[in-house]
């Protein structure tokens, strides 16, 4: 079920920063307040393989609700690789047992980068585009509280 951001529950969420050929994942902890890269998921022959490998993974790790990267562009706007990650997410979202919820992944891409250059590359810039998402969503759902 596709809900909005700050319905999703407190506790362990994880956040996916969808692409065509690969998917970034990262997890937080019970409390919301760190994110960490987790790893990166290569696309399957069907989707139907992809969405069961990332329901094992939010079942494995025991996670509340998926938060998913919406990359609109700098007006704020969907283009035509923001459209494909709603039709795919809303399509993953009926197969899992938590709530899903989209948000503006801008620039993250970017600060990812920065950071994994920063720390020597030992982190994949997908996994760490998902965390540096999951990171803005939790300050963001702080701040409103």
């Amino acid at each position: 079920m596709v809900v909005p951001p700050f319905s999703l529950p407190e506790g362990r969420l994880l956040a996916l920063d969808l692409g065509q050929a690969r998917t970034g994942v990262a997890v937080c902890d019970e409390l919301g307040m760190f994110a960490t890269p987790l790893t990166v998921l290569r696309r399957r022959r069907t989707r139907a393989e992809d969405f069961a490998e990332i329901a094992a993974l939010v079942r494995r790790e025991r996670a509340v609700g998926v938060i998913v990267g919406l990359p609109l562009d700098r007006a704020g706007l969907a283009g035509a690789q923001a459209r494909w990650v709603r039709r795919y997410a809303g399509r993953l979202a009926g197969v899992l047992d938590v709530p899903l919820a989209f948000w503006d992944e801008s620039f993250t891409t970017e600060e990812a980068g920065r950071l994994v250059h920063q720390a020597g590359g030992r982190t994949a810039v997908d996994a760490a585009a998902a965390a540096v998402l999951l990171n803005d969503f939790l300050e963001a759902r702080r701040k409103t509280r």
